[in-house]
């Protein structure tokens, strides 16, 4: 009889480390990052993944508990998006485009009761969508402030011909905020055909019908370009507004 569970051996072990060892040797020598982060990278996936496992295993039981390791992985994921965008206190207003993407997709699963409201479901559903909106996130407000800080002779030039503050940033940075949504989009363009992405792939593993990891990756994908769209759009609209920056203060251009 068929079966589409991977076995957890040593050979597996050994396999990702070899995977791990390679990935920081050409990282190092080929100059792209210091072997010893990739290292303490992969380590620190390997141990957060196992707590992770243990932890839902006990909490996926009660709802209640579920919620709060959402709310978790919620909060990590905005200091990651905007210690990645800022060093300084505004790092915070990324809790805003990670919140508005991602409320809107989750509440139409509770309010359609599309899936079944357990934690066994929510987790892994909730949480590949604050990953995108955390990625989206981290790349729109990082190319943002970098466009505006290169081009800021042109942010000078609009204010002098009468544009505010706001209308200043928007005519310079508008433009360049879609290349953040190009990975969900080509995510999305080549799944089947490129990549098999992670609810395909797990689903499957479970024991679910093709048809119906197909439908539920559908979901995730449509889903993450809703959330992403409308972290971007948040994203923008707060780094136009001077509330984002890289200052320490409310960015302005005016002397």
């Amino acid at each position: 009889m068929l079966s589409g569970s991977i076995p957890v051996t040593p050979a597996l072990g050994v396999a990702i480390a070899l995977l791990l060892l390679t990935a920081a040797a050409v990282a190092g020598l080929g100059g792209l990052a210091r072997y010893r982060d990739v290292l303490f990278a992969g380590l620190r996936g390997a141990v957060q993944l196992l707590v992770v496992s243990l932890l839902i295993a006990y909490i996926v039981r009660w709802t209640a508990l579920a919620a709060l390791f959402i709310v978790l992985m919620f909060a990590i994921a905005v200091h990651t998006a905007g210690r990645r965008i800022t060093g300084n206190r505004t790092w915070l207003w990324a809790a805003l485009p990670i919140a508005a993407g991602v409320a809107p997709a989750v509440l139409l699963l509770v309010v359609t009761g599309a899936v079944p409201l357990t934690g066994l479901v929510l987790i892994p559903l909730v949480g590949q969508l604050i990953g995108g909106a955390l990625v989206a996130t981290a790349l729109a407000g990082r190319r943002l402030l970098d466009e505006l800080q290169q081009r800021r002779g042109e942010v000078e030039a609009a204010l002098a011909l009468g544009l505010v503050d706001r209308a200043a940033r928007l005519e310079i940075a508008r433009p360049v905020a879609g290349s953040a949504l190009v990975p969900a989009l080509d995510q999305t363009r080549t799944v089947g055909t490129v990549t098999l992405p992670g609810a395909f792939v797990g689903m499957l593993l479970g024991g679910a019908s093709p048809i119906q990891a197909g439908i539920v990756q559908l979901y995730v994908l449509v889903a993450l370009l809703a959330v992403e769209s409308v972290a971007i759009l948040i994203v923008l609209e707060i780094i136009a507004r001077g509330l984002l920056t890289r200052t320490g203060a409310r960015l302005s251009f005016r002397a």
